[in-house]
């Protein structure tokens, strides 16, 4: 169980440090200077691939996590 649960966050944190940055610059995080930041951008090709890659593992890291508590 613990095998899988480190291979899968060594996946997870590869697969996050592959996505791309969705703003344009960091100032406009913090100061919030667009709040429709996200509104015109939409994930096509591997990027989208690479968010529903993320969005898997980090359920499979929450669900071994969660049944690895109780064992």
């Amino acid at each position: 169980m613990e095998t899988v649960l480190l291979i899968i966050s060594i996946c997870l944190i590869v697969i996050v440090l592959l996505q791309s940055g969705k703003a344009e610059g960091a100032s406009q995080i913090f100061s919030g200077g667009n709040s429709d930041l996200f509104s015109q951008r939409k994930e096509r090709g591997t990027e989208l691939a690479i968010s529903r890659i993320t969005m898997c593992l980090g359920l499979a890291f929450f669900v071994i996590c969660l049944v690895a508590s109780f064992f």
